[in-house]
């Protein structure tokens, strides 16, 4: 759960201080939707036929602030091993990148060009 929150977090969720410690953590999208974390046991716990599924069909998306600010998280990540695509100038206008959080799930880092300069992905 530690390593869950604290990369959360890294990407600008805030959950309560002692989260890291709980079986069960919560953050805040937006107004009306919530970042739900569960350990394996508890989710064993509710449901003791519970498995984890492989993939995902979920896409979270992270907005930076400015290229600068998405290749810097990016480099940071990957240098954690969670980098999945190295950032490119994707054609609809905004800088890309694809991570993975510590359980495999990609997420989308994506910022605003500066520019109308676009290159194809790598």
């Amino acid at each position: 759960m530690a390593v869950a929150i604290a990369f959360y977090s890294r990407l600008g969720l805030d959950f309560p201080p002692e989260a890291e410690t709980q079986p069960h953590a919560e953050a805040m999208l937006g107004s009306s939707m919530r970042l739900m974390l569960d350990t394996e046991a508890m989710l064993l716990q509710i449901d003791p036929a519970w498995s984890a599924i492989p993939g995902g069909r979920l896409g979270l998306a992270v907005r930076l602030a400015d290229p600068a600010a998405l290749d810097a998280l990016y480099a940071e990540l990957d240098a954690q091993g969670l980098g999945v695509k190295q950032p490119w100038d994707a054609f609809w206008g905004q800088r890309y990148a694809v991570v993975c959080d510590p359980d495999g799930l990609h997420l989308d880092l994506y910022a605003q060009l500066l520019d109308d300069s676009a290159t194809p992905a790598p």
